[in-house]
């Protein structure tokens, strides 16, 4: 008996070639007939110096809560000091910032996993936790915005009330696993994936506290309004007349524009959904177009010197890690860089 075809696998470097090329794409719709030396350079010298501060002040400050928070949902599991989780969060965003595909989340639940002595599928089971609370806060946050924001598309809140109803299932899924883990364990066949999916169940179980998860829940809404506040700031910062409502339904739009992972920071892709969300109020397209590229400043700037000091800190290349992080993923046990 012959055996079995092998399944074709997409060539690594397909994935980064697409998000680079849609990138680049963006960038050159972005920078298309932008009068750069009479638009961004006059915006740049009349910043509110001040109302940056308080931006970058909440950009850096959004990173410490979720680390807290990342620790605080981990507490049924494992008790963790805040420092390692703050160090691996730095160290992921950097990752994202630098690398294509959004690789940070691998390596700061890599990064955690190996310095708390923590099995790496509790690591990613609490990261998933994580994008299913954010998930279903940002749409809530979104369709509140719609009382005070107009001129939303309805075909737009049409797909965010879409996505909403897929969060709820995930959320429901969430609870019957916590509910129902023999029936789950029960349910899964042995297979490749079997042990990883068991461990992982285990996990979302541990975290499953009524009690853990409504204090999530309630630091997930410092953490949005963290985000909220950051780019309100960046509107002020511009000189831009827009409201906190309005910095809430631009950063949904952003999000779901850059939900897909893309080239490193999302760079293009962030400045197109960033037009596009502000041309939805009726700001001015060039105006949109400048506000782009300094939202875009300020939010990766502080990234990359904070997150560079947090790689520094542990002695390894970020791409040494990213390589570590991804046998960790395959089960392989890798050195991990020394305690922070």
């Amino acid at each position: 008996m012959d055996p079995p075809p092998k399944r074709r696998k997409l060539p690594p470097w397909l994935p980064q070639a697409v998000g680079g090329a849609v990138s680049v794409a963006c960038l050159v719709w972005v920078l298309h007939g932008y009068p750069i030396r009479e638009e961004l350079i006059p915006a740049i010298r009349d910043l509110d110096w001040k109302w940056v501060g308080v931006a970058v002040a909440a950009n850096l400050a959004t990173y410490v809560v979720h680390a807290w928070r990342w620790n605080v949902l981990l507490e049924p599991v494992i008790r963790l000091r805040l420092w390692p989780t703050v160090h691996a969060v730095y160290v992921g965003l950097f990752a994202d910032t630098v690398l294509p595909l959004r690789v940070g989340e691998l390596i700061r639940c890599y990064l955690l996993a190996h310095w708390s002595d923590l099995r790496i599928s509790l690591s990613f089971a609490s990261a998933a936790v994580e994008r299913l609370i954010d998930g279903l806060w940002m749409v809530a946050a979104f369709l509140l915005t719609l009382a005070f924001v107009r001129g939303i598309p309805k075909d737009l809140t049409l797909l965010v009330e879409g996505l909403g109803a897929l969060l709820i299932i995930g959320g429901v899924l969430l609870v019957w696993i916590v509910f129902h883990k023999r029936h789950v364990h029960s349910i899964i066949k042995e297979g490749r994936w079997a042990s990883t999916l068991r461990h992982i169940i285990e996990g979302v179980h541990l975290m499953g506290s009524p009690r853990t998860m409504a204090k999530t829940m309630l630091i997930s809404v410092l953490y949005l309004g963290l985000q909220v506040l950051f780019v309100y700031a960046c509107f002020k910062a511009d000189l831009m007349d827009l409201s906190f409502w309005s910095a809430g339904a631009v950063l949904a739009i952003v999000r779901l524009w850059t939900v897909v992972p893309n080239a490193p920071g999302n760079i293009g892709l962030v400045n197109a959904a960033m037009v596009a969300a502000l041309q939805l109020l009726d700001v001015e397209k060039n105006t949109a177009k400048t506000f782009s590229i300094i939202y875009f400043a300020a939010l990766t700037g502080p990234q990359l010197i904070a997150g560079g000091v947090a790689v520094a800190l542990t002695g390894v290349s970020i791409t040494e890690l990213r390589e570590r992080a991804r046998h960790g993923m395959r089960g392989i046990h890798a050195p991990a860089p020394e305690k922070p």
